[in-house]
C-alpha cells in the first residue's frame, strides 16, 4: 500500500486551492492507494477548498483506494458537518487513528 499524507496550512481557498488540487491529484496519479488529508495546520476551508476534497474522495473510490480527513479543528469540522461532507467523508480525530483504521 502506498500511503500520501497532506497536510495543507492556513488556509484552503480560491487562492491556494488550484495547488492543494494539483498536489492532491499527483499523488494519486502517482499510485498512492492510502491519501489522508491532516487538516492539523488548518485554520479555514471555504467552498473551493471543500471542492478539492470532494475531487480527492472521488478519485481515490474510482481507483480502489482509500481516503480520509483527520485533525480537524472545530470550525472546520463544523463547515463539513454543514455540508454533509461527514456522511460521505470518514473523518479521524488524529493522523494515527486514521492511520491504523484506514491500513
Amino acid at each position: 500500500m502506498t500511503e500520501k499524507i497532506l497536510k495543507p496550512s492556513g488556509r484552503l481557498d480560491s487562492a491556494t486551492a488550484s495547488d492543494f488540487e494539483k498536489e492532491t491529484l499527483a499523488a494519486i496519479d502517482a499510485g498512492a492507494t492510502l491519501l489522508l488529508m491532516d487538516f492539523s495546520d488548518l485554520q479555514f476551508i471555504s467552498s473551493m477548498g471543500l471542492r478539492v476534497v470532494l475531487t480527492a474522495a472521488k478519485r481515490m473510490k474510482s481507483v480502489g483506494g482509500k481516503f480520509g480527513l483527520c485533525a480537524m479543528n472545530a470550525s472546520i469540522g463544523e463547515v463539513f458537518r454543514i455540508a454533509g461532507f461527514t456522511a460521505i467523508v470518514e473523518v479521524f480525530p488524529t493522523a494515527e487513528v486514521a492511520l491504523a483504521k484506514l491500513r
